[in-house]
C-alpha cells in the first residue's frame, strides 16, 4: 500500500489501520475509498457528503456523491466514522472517531466542536452494567450556545 504523503505519522497509522481492517472484512480497496478514508482522519471539521464530494472531486473527477455516501456507509457500519445530525439542519455531518470525544452543538449556529472525555468508557461501563446491553460504541450530543451566540444574544438584550 502507498503512503499518502500528506498524513502525519498519527493520521497514516490510523489510516493504516483502517485499510488494514477492511481488507480483514473483505472490503475492496479503491481509490475512491483511500480518498474518503485519508480526507475523514484529516478532517478537523465535521464535513457533510456533499462537501467531502466537492473537495475530493478536483482529483477524482469520476467520483460520484452515491460514493462517498457509500463509502461513507462502509465507515459507520465499520465503527470508524459516526453520523451527527443536528436538531435544527436537515445536513448530515460525519466524523472520524479516532479517540474517543463528545461533540458540543451550538443550537444557534449548527457549529461542532470536539470534547475530549476521559470518562466515556465509565459512561459505556454503566449502561452495560445498569441495562446487560453489549455495548459496542456510544455517541453523545451536548447542546449549547457557543461563545460567539451568546456573546450576539448578549449584545441583543442590551
Amino acid at each position: 500500500m502507498e503512503l499518502h504523503s500528506h498524513l502525519n505519522g498519527h493520521d497514516q497509522d490510523a489510516f493504516n489501520h483502517v485499510i488494514t481492517h477492511l481488507k480483514e472484512k473483505h472490503v475492496r480497496i479503491t481509490e475512491t475509498r483511500k480518498a474518503v478514508i485519508s480526507y475523514m482522519i484529516e478532517a478537523k471539521h465535521h464535513p457533510s457528503a456533499e462537501q467531502i464530494y466537492r473537495d475530493l472531486l478536483p482529483a477524482y473527477p469520476s467520483m460520484s456523491l452515491a460514493t462517498v455516501y457509500n463509502n461513507l456507509k462502509v465507515l459507520i457500519d465499520e465503527g470508524f466514522v459516526v453520523e451527527l445530525k443536528l436538531s435544527n439542519d436537515n445536513t448530515t455531518y460525519f466524523d472520524f472517531m479516532g479517540h474517543h470525544h463528545l461533540h458540543v452543538i451550538c443550537e444557534s449556529c449548527g457549529k461542532i466542536i470536539d470534547f475530549v472525555d476521559g470518562d466515556i468508557p465509565t459512561i459505556k461501563k454503566e449502561a452495560q452494567e445498569q441495562t446487560g446491553f453489549e455495548i459496542t460504541r456510544a455517541q453523545l450530543l451536548i447542546y449549547g450556545l457557543c461563545p460567539e451566540c451568546q456573546e450576539k444574544a448578549l449584545r441583543k438584550a442590551q
